[in-house]
């Protein structure tokens, strides 16, 4: 670890889960949610009024789910009450710039493209700009450690690339999602609990202690954003969300392990596989990867018939279970774990096929098994036969 990876960890941490002020449990975090929570409950309703007075809205059209006008920029009541609790509880400290630098960076990025929708390739240059920020401050993913091998391996200038990558792909993941009100920010909810719980579990405190300042700014705005919504977080709020994830997973999750490989994949999954099947779906279909659609995990689950407020909750429920798994499998063994992932892997692709999310036609587990049923049935009826 270099210098400056090192003062990330070190240098005015919260006490373990305990205030320097009242030496209470787990009261700087408590203040720090409560903080976030408030201030970007208040800030809501005025970027509300800021979004309808700079005409940043996002109007219906036919891949939408919404069917009038409503004000965007929510990411920006977020970034504030994050900001304003960080500053006030953590100044100072290396990881407050961090997240504060480049999260501004993604939350312009944002606010820009909610106002004048901006081109994808000027997004991906301004994503790539705030991705390089941890990596300035040493942030980087160092080391790779395959199962069953106790030798690190030191990525050296590629731990650049796969930083990039990974910050890149987990901030568009979550922008991805963004489809019904309050989906982004409860799957992100759920994914900062598990986060935070999986901190805790590595006595990692600073983590903890910034995932509960991006919980409390995420549930403040979910009073305004859960369905029916009187906001839309818009790309400042989506990009801005996935940023801070990508950044607390480095933090939490810096040396990559078989395991902690993993980890931080479960953690994301749902954004993560809507992301991936989106690529794989527009590649079989010959379409520009970069080209929205309607087949996302939440249209998919509403042609199946469930309501708006249902979709949410069943995706919620899904990265819940997910998010369960991932601490489920930071006590496991390399062996176990490995186990856990194919199942997991399988029952995840048997599940797409169900829902359709690559195309109805995409069946190759489901057709396999069909085979394997209809064999075993034949090699029955024969053998009763011959009794």
């Amino acid at each position: 670890m270099d210098e400056m990876s090192a003062v990330l960890y070190s240098e005015g941490e919260p006490n373990v889960g305990v205030s320097p002020l009242f030496a209470v449990p787990w009261m700087d975090e408590l203040i720090g949610f409560v903080i976030a929570l408030l201030v970007t409950a208040f800030m809501t309703p005025l970027v509300k009024r800021l979004a309808f007075r700079i005409g940043a809205v996002d109007r219906p059209d036919a891949r939408k789910v919404h069917q009038r006008v409503m004000p965007r920029l929510g990411g920006l009541a977020m970034y504030i009450g994050f900001t304003a609790a960080l500053l006030l509880m953590w100044p100072g400290h290396p990881s407050a710039y961090v997240l504060l630098l480049g999260g501004g960076i993604i939350l312009l990025v944002g606010m820009l493209d909610d106002k004048f929708q901006l081109h994808p390739v000027t997004k991906l240059c301004g994503q790539f700009i705030a991705a390089l920020v941890p990596i300035i401050y040493g942030l980087k993913v160092n080391l790779l450690n395959l199962p069953f091998d106790h030798d690190n391996v030191l990525l050296g200038w590629l731990s650049i690339p796969v930083t990039l990558v990974w910050v890149i792909g987990v901030t568009n993941a979550v922008n991805l999602i963004d489809g019904l009100d309050g989906l982004a920010a409860g799957v992100a909810a759920i994914a900062t609990t598990s986060m935070m719980v999986m901190a805790v579990i590595m006595n990692n405190w600073p983590v903890v202690f910034l995932c509960s300042l991006l919980l409390g700014s995420i549930i403040g705005f979910l009073f305004y954003n859960f369905h029916p919504a009187r906001i839309f977080m818009g790309d400042s709020g989506s990009l801005f969300l996935g940023y801070s994830l990508a950044v607390l997973s480095l933090l939490g999750f810096k040396q990559v392990t078989f395991v902690s490989l993993v980890i931080p994949i479960l953690i994301l999954a749902v954004p993560i596989s809507d992301t991936f099947f989106a690529i794989i779906r527009r590649i079989l279909q010959k379409r520009p990867v970069m080209q929205p659609d309607k087949n996302h995990l939440h249209h998919r689950l509403l042609e199946m018939g469930l309501t708006h407020r249902q979709t949410v909750l069943c995706i919620y429920g899904i990265a819940a279970f997910f998010g369960s798994l991932a601490v489920l499998l930071s006590q496991a063994t390399a062996l176990e774990a490995i186990i856990l992932v194919i199942i997991i892997s399988i029952a995840a692709e048997i599940g797409v096929e169900k829902i359709g999310l690559v195309s109805k036609r995409y069946q190759p587990v489901l057709k396999l098994m069909r085979r394997v049923q209809y064999r075993l049935r034949l090699s029955t009826g024969s053998n009763t036969k011959k009794s």
